[in-house]
């Protein structure tokens, strides 16, 4: 057994984020370790002697325990130190299988197989056990997280921006419900996708050629022996899975990964010294900077958007592998081992966004001054509504000449709006028959205009928290 130091190692997920990634990680690697590729395999040979035992042999089930412990003493080392001989990782996994299983059920190991029924159903496992055991309820967590954010804060104002523009209020869970929105629609659509990954036992060209010299219904035996499994047959098969069963899910994995990275972004946007209207946590011994001693970076979110510029771009590997020569070639065997890279690294990147929504500080005193920053400017847009259906057709024009003329005199534009009383009298007969409030006080408080923002965010909170609670089931 060798022993490394991490630190030896050259990946950065092998050290830094493993160190950072712990718990996260050690769960990984029950499903996506080189040594849960060997066991997974040998779970994949050990219901193909199942299936065999089950079609030749009376009372099958009491053969199936010696199976599954022959399968137990199958050790890495061993398998490993067996390829070095045969220089074929599959025909070293049967080799050692053989060492343990009983001799009547020798003959039975890897029977009618050929080496990709044997990777791929077992990948098709390994990628399932990893989503559904680890990845989807990490991004259940974080979700709850964005849910408790958007219920807690669904009336805190907040000014909306677009194009880095001061643009109408909004509500701070308002702008988190958008995240549980996309986010939750991913997650329940991962969840989905990973039901649908596919086996096989068709054999080197997928035309069950070897299997119907053992039985009459080749496709039949297929189904028995991904049911030990707990798989579907892939509905067409060269050598390979059909890859899109596959890429489907990585492809919903990726669109989690950009929807997280975009959160992250405006979360570390919305820390920025001149905003600053939410903050990381920051422990009393962290550094912020090497040489600034009062910095307090939101380094956390900007690592969130910096795992997805290193992984994100993998998915054009994922679309490449769709493509293989005829029956089979092996331009797949390298670039597919690093889909248990890309799924680790899309972990380290949501439980470092748990990390920070779990600790996250809403300053909502520094989100009403910003919201006020601009004074009733905020409001124009409303101004500009209700003078419309008053009956105004110029009323944009209008309201932006207003607009320039209080922002080069300091004036408010309540001000400047009621020195004409035939636009205020408007605006006041207008207010007074859809919303009820009296000009004066919607000017002089912006955050009485925020739309449906506050009951969004709550419906939005109710209908996602229920969805969560489905796929915990």
């Amino acid at each position: 057994m060798i022993t490394k130091n991490i630190f030896s190692n050259i990946c950065p997920l092998d050290h830094r984020y493993y160190l950072a990634n712990r718990a996260v990680f050690d769960e990984l690697a029950k499903y996506l370790s080189e040594e849960a590729v060997i066991r997974y395999s040998a779970l994949a040979e050990a219901a193909l002697v199942k299936t065999h035992v089950y079609l030749n042999m009376q009372h099958p089930e009491q053969y199936y325990a010696a199976v599954d412990e022959a399968i137990s003493k199958v050790s890495p080392d061993e398998v490993y130190a067996e390829e070095e001989k045969t220089q074929h990782n599959i025909r070293a996994l049967v080799n050692v299988i053989k060492r343990y299983i009983p001799k009547e059920l020798s003959p039975y190991v890897h029977l009618g197989a050929t080496s990709v029924d044997i990777m791929d159903t077992s990948a098709s496992m390994r990628i399932r056990d990893a989503v559904q055991k680890v990845i989807v309820p990490l991004l259940i967590e974080v979700e709850e997280l964005l849910i408790k954010i958007a219920a807690d804060h669904a009336a805190t104002p907040q000014v909306g921006r677009t194009h880095g523009q001061h643009a109408v209020p909004i509500t701070l869970g308002f702008a988190f419900s958008e995240y549980v929105s996309r986010l939750g629609k991913s997650i329940i659509e991962i969840e989905k996708r990973s039901h649908n990954l596919r086996g096989k036992l068709a054999g080197a060209v997928g035309a069950y050629n070897s299997t119907s010299l053992m039985v009459k219904d080749p496709e039949a035996m297929e189904k028995k022996y991904l049911e030990f499994l707990g798989l579907e047959p892939s509905e067409h098969s060269t050598q390979l899975v059909e890859p899109e069963y596959q890429l489907r899910l990585l492809l919903e994995i990726n669109t989690a990964f950009g929807i997280i990275a975009n959160l992250a972004d405006d979360m570390r946007n919305l820390q920025r010294s001149e905003i600053s209207e939410i903050r990381e946590m920051f422990t009393s011994t962290q550094v912020g900077s090497s040489t600034m001693p009062q910095k307090r970076n939101p380094w956390n979110s900007e690592h969130v958007k910096s795992q997805w510029k290193a992984f994100a771009p993998r998915i054009m590997t994922f679309f490449m592998d769709q493509i293989s020569d005829h029956q089979r070639d092996l331009t797949n065997s390298a670039s597919q081992r690093f889909i248990t890279d890309y799924l680790a690294g899309f972990s380290a990147a949501v439980n470092r966004l748990k990390k920070v929504l779990s600790s996250l500080h809403v300053d909502k005193e520094r989100l009403m001054r910003n919201l006020s920053f601009t004074g009733d400017l905020v409001l124009a847009e409303a101004a500009y509504i209700l003078l419309s259906c008053g009956g105004e057709s110029d009323a944009h024009e209008i309201i932006r000449k207003i607009t320039l003329e209080s922002e080069k005199t300091g004036e408010r534009m309540c001000t400047i709006l009621k020195q004409n009383d035939k636009i205020w009298n408007t605006i006041k007969t207008q207010m007074e028959r859809t919303i009820g409030i009296e000009p004066e006080e919607f000017f002089s408080h912006p955050e009485l205009y925020r739309g449906l923002a506050s009951q969004k965010a709550e419906k939005l909170a109710a209908k996602y928290k229920a969805e969560m609670e489905k796929l915990k089931k």
